[in-house]
């Protein structure tokens, strides 16, 4: 064992018989070819190699077998040593933040304590003075605040720039590293090495404010262009205008920038602001750009107000970057902004009164973005059929910006309001310029022509009562057919070209006739882009449905039920089976935005429990799967926009097709909402909470008993107890369980809690996966073939693997178990698979 080790440390040096042997530098160069052909070479392999290298031929294949043994060893400490060094520097990093922030705090404690000594002095003050004097007292303190309220406009010349850029760099600063916003951890986000940062919200400052601190691995000034770029990460940015630019003296720069926002919903104005922006370096080396608006201003540029917007107020707010010892940076954020909530319905008022709603959608999506960047640098892959990230996630960005364009709706786009028909229920407009067509007036390459010149979008918003958002947008994703016309599907698919079919077919996962084929995800899968294929279904073209299938590219995303406050978001298009990057996109989608969640009303007193959380774990642990956390937001504001090619003297025809379809769309999901609201959750087969059926306790007996019987071992710890305590103890089994039917084409019926972890689906959606979607194809070969040993001696071990869930993501298994499970006159009634120390990949 010695020798051994001693040998993975020399790569020149062998062993045979615990002696060394050294090799020459000829020997070791041929020995690394092979290694980086086949790390693991069979004993053919290595006999051929003796044959073909003859600089080999004095070396007994036992030696060679040790040498590549030492040289997996070596590559093995080298990925590990590599691995706990990247560790250490984040740690060191986080360490670095921690004592920051502890400082901060202690700094915050500080103040608090000498405003309340002031405040206890004012009170004893104010008890001893007369009735009469503290009415005059307040008169004066009304009068001073009025006159404060009334701020003099501020000067915009260039020198009035400089001054005002150095004190919005100075209260910037103050909101990243020092006490000028009372910050408090953002429920539901724990920092830690495997974490996106630190982050916090605002607790009763004016407005809402964010902030971010995290570890990139990008440098500085890569970070500042990616952030500058703000449209190029910030799904809610319509535009960014610079408008001009100057240095100043320090060799920092300043600029005007005129930036539009779209609205969430149908319900509400866009937000536009004008800005100055100013990016400077600090002494000790640090990457500032700071922001704020020049609402209140004179002697120099404006900016009129724009019809269709609200002038929003961004407070002192940018990023601080500085460099991390062993590379990349340490970055902080803050996002402080008043956004208007008077000119919003008040039932919309919370989603512009939320801190944690800017901090989903803007902070964290920001940091989210540098990390994603980061990974595509340090890990560059091709995925989605040869597409790099890049180019996935240019296609994700044209159909969210396609998605917001239809759901507001700007007249400088070509858009126009067409006539109600009595019910305003859902607006419809029109677009017929020519940057709208721009791609989808095409023809199809079998020679029928595509004669679309407008597109029609028929758009409406509705509020919704007690139901997750993350558990509606999940069924209207897997239940396609249960809301959507195959018919107007077919008729959307008519936009597109219609070319031979290039996407590959193999199915990972199928929902009522529909097959999802996963692209890509991001880092923390926040979102995730996928191609459906409809079967089955033709095209339609000049009155008559042309057989083939239709392929829609999908973006899903907000879909993590412990995200607090979180939008969930299905937006898809008709896509041509070619799938070319530059293929015309019309989407069309839903957009569920919580609007009262309870994530803004932490208490003051709450501090960043950041020490408890520096355990480094496994990366990506599995959610626990309670529902009840969703709960806390009992309403929810949804945004339907449907788009349609069509001939413009088709107008009339369309429009009322279309009113129809969004019409019978609000009437599904209304029925979807009340099936899964919290009050009928207990009336159906349950979503995360165990069934307490008789059938599934009677089922949960007939496991165990199965189990024991084939094994000859308890499947549960403790033995003793009911059908209904057996029953809690495979809901809760820390192995994922799942039946599947003694059927044909098997399907699901049944799994435990950390099944369904493990699937991504819940019990009612449980039933609409098959058994051989979730295996790749060496996972079905290898079922196929044990599938009758399985049912002659009625279990089998199954090697370890990767499957998928049924949101398309791999997910790799140390071992599983599958046997027979037997109902009480012992015929076979089901099998159950477990799946042993799985995580996803």
């Amino acid at each position: 064992m010695m020798a051994v080790t001693s040998a993975c440390k020399d790569s020149k040096m062998g062993m045979d018989n615990g002696k060394y042997v050294r090799y020459t530098p000829e020997q070791v160069e041929a020995l690394e070819r092979l290694y980086h052909e086949c790390p693991k070479p069979s004993s053919l392999r290595r006999q051929q190699l003796i044959r073909e290298c003859p600089i080999l031929s004095n070396i007994e294949p036992k030696q060679i077998k040790v040498w590549f043994q030492n040289r997996r060893c070596r590559e093995k400490q080298r990925k590990e040593s590599s691995r706990l060094q990247a560790v250490n520097r984040k740690l060191t990093a986080m360490n670095k933040l921690l004592m920051e922030e502890n400082d901060r705090l202690q700094k915050q404690v500080s103040q608090l304590v000498y405003e309340n000594g002031f405040f206890r002095q004012q009170t004893q003050t104010a008890a001893l003075t007369t009735t009469d004097n503290n009415s005059c007292e307040s008169v004066v303190t009304s009068g001073q605040q009025n006159v404060s309220a009334q701020r003099p406009p501020r000067d915009a010349s260039p020198a009035g720039l400089l001054s005002l850029a150095e004190e919005t760099l100075t209260e910037f600063l103050s909101k990243a590293t020092g006490t000028a916003v009372e910050w408090v951890q953002m429920p539901g986000m724990k920092p830690g090495p495997d974490s996106i940062g630190i982050i916090a919200i605002s607790h009763s400052c004016s407005g809402v404010a964010s902030r971010a601190c995290g570890l990139v691995g990008l440098e500085p000034t890569r970070v500042a262009e990616i952030l500058k770029d703000r449209s190029s990460w910030f799904r809610d940015c319509r535009a960014v205008d610079v408008l001009n630019v100057m240095s100043t003296g320090s060799g920092g720069t300043i600029e005007l920038l005129y930036m539009q926002l779209y609205a969430p919903t149908t319900l509400a104005p866009a937000r536009d602001f004008w800005l100055m922006r100013y990016t400077s370096v600090t002494e000790d080396g640090s990457l500032v750009v700071c922001e704020r608006s020049l609402n209140n201003t004179q002697n120099g540029p404006s900016m009129p107000p724009v019809q269709n917007f609200v002038r929003a107020e961004l407070l002192p707010s940018g990023y601080l970057i500085r460099p991390c010892e062993g590379g990349g940076s340490i970055i902080h954020i803050v996002d402080h902004m008043d956004l208007e909530p008077w000119s919003v319905p008040e039932v919309l008022r919370p989603l512009y009164e939320s801190s944690t709603v800017l901090s989903q959608r803007t902070t964290m999506a920001a940091l989210r973005h540098l990390r994603q960047i980061s990974q595509e640098i340090s890990h560059p892959t091709v995925t989605g059929w040869g597409r790099r990230p890049a180019a996935l996630r240019a296609l994700g960005q044209r159909l969210s910006k396609g998605f917001n364009e239809a759901v507001n709706g700007f007249t400088d786009e070509g858009w126009s309001m067409l006539e109600s028909d009595g019910i305003d229920d859902v607006t419809l407009l029109v677009n017929s310029s020519p940057s709208k067509l721009m791609g989808a007036n095409i023809s199809y390459a079998n020679g029928f022509p595509s004669m679309s010149s407008a597109v029609l979008c028929a758009k409406a918003s509705m509020l919704l009562q007690n139901v997750p958002p993350v558990i509606l947008l999940r069924f209207l994703r897997e239940h396609r057919s249960e809301w959507a016309d195959s018919g107007i599907d077919a008729y959307s698919a008519a936009a597109v070209k219609a070319g031979p079919c290039s996407i590959p077919v193999t199915r990972t996962g199928s929902f009522g006739g529909q097959i999802i084929l996963p692209l890509s995800h991001t880092i923390e899968h926040e979102e995730f882009m996928e191609v459906i294929r409809l079967e089955s279904i033709g095209h339609y073209q000049d009155d008559m449905i042309m057989p083939g299938d239709i392929f829609l590219l999908q973006l899903c995303s907000g879909v993590d039920e412990n995200a607090v406050g979180t939008c969930a978001e299905l937006v898809f298009a008709p896509i041509d089976a070619s799938f070319a990057d530059d293929a015309p996109l019309l989407p069309s989608g839903f957009r569920i935005i919580p609007l009262d969640s309870k994530a803004d009303a932490s208490s003051p007193n709450r501090t960043l429990d950041l020490a408890s959380t520096l355990e480094v774990g496994p990366a990506g642990s599995r959610p626990n799967g309670d529902y009840s956390k969703n709960s806390g937001s009992t309403k929810s504001v949804m945004t339907i926009a449907f788009q349609f090619a069509f001939e413009i003297h088709l107008q009339e025809n369309i429009a009322a097709m279309a009113r129809q379809y969004v019409r019978s769309i609000i009437s599904s999901v209304q029925r979807v909402a009340l099936a899964l609201s919290p009050s009928r959750l207990g009336s159906l087969p349950g979503l995360r909470s165990p069934p307490g059926t008789p059938e599934a306790q009677t089922l949960a007996r007939w496991i165990c008993q199965s189990y024991r019987f084939f094994l000859g071992v308890e499947l549960l710890k403790s033995v003793g107890g009911g059908s209904e305590s057996i029953l809690k103890e495979i809901w809760h089994h820390s192995d994922a369980l799942m039946c599947c039917s003694l059927k044909a084409l098997p399907v699901f019926t049944f799994a435990n809690e950390a099944g369904l972890d493990m699937l991504e689906t819940t019990l009612v959606s449980l039933q609409d996966i098959t058994l051989e979607k979730i295996f790749d194809d060496n996972g079905r070969k290898t079922l196929f073939s044990e599938l009758p040993q399985i049912m002659q001696q009625g279990f089998a071990c199954l090697q370890g693997g990767i499957c998928l869930s049924s949101m398309g993501r791999p997910i790799s298994y140390e071992r599983a178990v599958a046997w027979k499970v037997l109902n009480e006159e012992e015929d076979p009634h089901c099998l159950c698979f477990m799946f042993i120390n799985w995580s996803f990949v």
